[in-house]
């Protein structure tokens, strides 16, 4: 089975549902993580190529950990709108991942970005199955089952599935200390590591769920409707 998790920066899918993709890449699933913008406007001291290029990498080093897939769209972080030309990006994206399954951004999101990363991916749902709509891959030949993540912090969100991640926290982790300058920046800003802050999501998740740690998600019911999914127990 192929999955599909779309985020809008570097670092968003590792925090919100790297445990949930780390399990299924173990089970001999294949992972894409696609990410919507380059991060170039992600640091204090550095210039908007050379952040972009280290994001990349630190993407990259992240999606290595489950042998997953990175698919880079490389629009311009805080500026992500939705056009025609954005629409096809995100069509490329997930035809080429060709997913079963995809995760994407909730729409009480606290970012822009993130709302829009959301919108747009679940706006394309049908676009992507359709014959006479082109790009630069094969349209699909079945709509995939799609999942809302969670928010961060949990702000606005409550989960109807529940995965446990509880065997899968250090892979999580790491995969999100990757992502090295948004730690030393977030640090800077707010005294707080991406890592501690998930690790409070990830704890306060698995209260709800009844395990050490989990993920939350919901699953995206619109129209046309392709059956119930049933995610990791």
């Amino acid at each position: 089975m192929n999955i599909l998790a779309i985020g809008a920066h570097p670092d968003d899918v590792e925090f919100l549902c790297a445990g949930t993709l780390a399990l299924y890449a173990a089970q001999g699933h294949k992972v894409f993580i696609a990410v919507a913008t380059n991060g170039n406007v992600g640091s204090p001291t550095l210039g908007n190529n050379e952040i972009r290029a280290i994001r990349k990498k630190e993407s990259e080093e992240a999606c290595k950990l489950i042998k997953a897939k990175l698919i880079w769209m490389d629009f311009d972080d805080e500026w992500l709108f939705d056009n025609k030309e954005t629409r096809l990006v995100f069509i490329d994206a997930i035809r080429e991942a060709n997913p079963e399954l995809m995760f994407i951004h909730n729409k009480s999101d606290y970012h822009p970005d993130h709302r829009n990363a959301g919108q747009i991916a679940e706006d394309c749902r049908i676009p992507v199955s359709v014959r006479l709509v082109k790009s630069n891959f094969d349209y699909m030949k079945k709509i995939p089952h799609m999942f809302y993540m969670d928010s961060i912090g949990g702000v606005g969100f409550e989960p109807e599935h529940y995965v446990d991640i509880s065997s899968v926290i250090d892979i999580k982790i790491e995969m999100l200390r990757c992502h090295k300058s948004q730690e030393d920046w977030l640090i800077a800003l707010y005294d707080q590591k991406p890592s501690d802050l998930m690790h409070i999501q990830s704890t306060f998740r698995g209260l709800n769920a009844g395990c050490i740690f989990a993920e939350g998600f919901r699953q995206v019911l619109t129209y046309p409707l392709v059956g119930s999914y049933k995610l990791l127990p």
